[in-house]
């Protein structure tokens, strides 16, 4: 039930993420103390993820495996009157008090944040690039941009679609239709270990061409087959 009181919920979903989970929430705490509720949807970590999390969050919620039915158990029980999802690996922007001021008073219905890399391979430059003129051309976000909704707009929306992948594109694309997003110039920081693990041009070949999957019509279980596989 949402709480007037309340203006923004984080729900982070996790897997096997004890370690960074841990430094994520540590970030978090100033928000706490200024009212924001952080809830964790974990999928049934094995590394003692939540145990780990004790007294660092509002709520800590253990779901089906899946990160939109994750994300989805952990909007279904947050007070706010925004929801915002954050990846575990990802930080905030340091000017995040100021966003989060705006949110008290934006007209905004959604939204989400320019993003930078932590990595520091000059190619990792061109892909923050591509991706922010990407996602504000077309004002689609993906997940590591932290795409932030009012909670009633969320559930207008029917919550993120139950699929495998492709679940921030897709309720992007809903919400695009129904109002412009406000993109926050001040970018979040993602981690860069899947460019780095799996090799920087594999990697850009392999998410384009997951998109193009998705944009032609294939599956997202058979896309998250491949991405997994």
């Amino acid at each position: 039930m949402t709480s007037d009181s309340v203006l923004l919920s984080i729900v982070i979903p996790t897997l096997n993420e004890a370690k960074t989970l841990t430094r994520c929430l540590h970030r978090l705490q100033a928000l706490r103390r200024q009212g924001v509720e952080v809830i964790v949807a974990d999928g049934g970590s094995s590394d003692g993820c939540i145990g780990d999390s004790a007294g660092l969050a509002d709520q800590l919620l253990v779901c089906a495996k899946g990160r939109a039915l994750q994300m989805n158990h952990g909007a279904s029980v947050a007070s706010g009157r925004w929801l915002l999802f954050l990846h575990a690996d990802t930080e905030l922007p340091a000017d995040v008090e100021r966003w989060l001021a705006q949110l008290s008073q934006c007209v905004a219905q959604w939204g989400f944040f320019r993003l930078t890399l932590d990595g520091r391979q000059p190619f990792l430059r061109l892909i923050e690039w591509f991706v922010n003129q990407r996602s504000t051309l077309t004002q689609v976000a993906t997940g590591d941009q932290c795409l932030f909704v009012r909670r009633s707009v969320f559930e207008a929306a029917g919550f993120y679609p139950a699929i495998e992948l492709m679940e921030d594109v897709a309720l992007s694309k809903t919400l695009r239709s129904q109002a412009k997003p406000l993109i926050w110039q001040h970018p979040v920081t993602t981690s860069s270990r899947r460019w780095e693990k799996k090799g920087i041009f594999k990697t850009v070949l392999l998410m384009w061409g997951l998109r193009l999957g998705y944009f032609v019509g294939v599956s997202p279980s058979r896309l998250a087959a491949f991405y997994h596989g």
